[in-house]
């Protein structure tokens, strides 16, 4: 593992920042209803989940009927519609309110895959936050293209560190689920399964750009049920700290990593570090 696969990142006020997160996690919303609406039903909402896509510098549907795949730059807050027998089609979301997405996305995968565009519609699962576009506002402000990119960088970094400590976990005859972005809590996660009967439990391998509890994007290796003594786990390295309230994990924010002599070095060595305290904890 090279520290040079670890992009830099600008320094973006985390005002913007946040405000960046906001609307490319309601933008990637698309993405997760065009899944609803036509990819194969999966328990737990699995058909919903989305993969990093360097290229594009954002995420993509699992392929659905007729080949399509909706993908969404973060940098760009670009929609597009794939499939092998077509040029893409991508409308940018800047400017513009989500009803005329739904009417572009509705427009093109009923034209060109005589897909039922009425099934975007279907309501979802899980509530977003409140944001002006919820009500109708358009997307895009002025000064949020730097925030946007900086916030595709630190998915990409985050994307590559956790490949690499999944693959860790897996040369350790340990199964964990591919590093996939969940579109309810905009996070990417990788799981472990632990245990069994009244002793299972799970140990998540995570991003997070930011939320109610840190207002900043993260890394984390959470724990469910949580460790018996959570007193008792041991010290992390300086980049991280262990979090208890209304969830037990490990967490290294954006400040502390960016702050490291070497940041990549520094985030792996977390990662891995605290997985190996939360897996071995019965």
């Amino acid at each position: 593992m090279s520290a040079t696969s670890w992009r830099e990142i600008d320094g973006v006020d985390r005002g913007t920042l946040r405000e960046a997160r906001l609307q490319a996690h309601f933008a990637l919303q698309w993405l997760a209803r065009a899944a609803r609406a036509y990819a194969t039903p999966a328990p737990n909402d699995h058909h919903t989940n989305l993969g990093w896509n360097d290229a594009i510098r954002g995420f993509t549907t699992h392929t659905l009927p007729q080949g399509a795949v909706v993908g969404l730059d973060i940098a760009q807050l670009m929609l597009t519609l794939w499939d092998s027998m077509s040029p893409p089609q991508s409308i940018d979301l800047q400017g513009r309110r989500d009803v005329e997405i739904r009417e572009w996305l509705g427009r093109h995968l009923s034209a060109n895959k005589g897909l039922d565009a009425d099934a975007l519609d279907r309501p979802s699962p899980y509530q977003m936050p409140e944001h002006p576009i919820r009500h109708g506002a358009p997307y895009g402000a002025p000064g949020l293209g730097p925030a946007l990119a900086a916030l595709a960088v630190w998915y990409a970094n985050a994307d590559d560190v956790l490949g690499e400590t999944r693959q860790s976990i897996i040369a350790r005859g340990i199964d964990a689920t591919p590093v996939r972005c969940w579109p309810h809590h905009f996070d990417l996660d990788s799981l472990i399964s632990l245990g069994s009967g009244a002793g299972a439990y799970t140990v998540g391998v995570g991003f997070s750009p930011g939320d109610e509890y840190y207002d900043q994007p993260y890394l984390y290796v959470s724990r469910h049920p949580p460790p018996p003594d959570v007193a008792s786990l041991p010290s992390l390295a300086p980049v991280g700290h262990w979090h208890t309230h209304h969830f037990t994990a490990a967490v290294a924010t954006a400040d502390l990593i960016v702050a490291a002599a070497q940041p990549r070095p520094a985030a792996d060595t977390f990662l891995r570090a605290a997985t190996d305290i939360l897996i071995g904890r019965p």
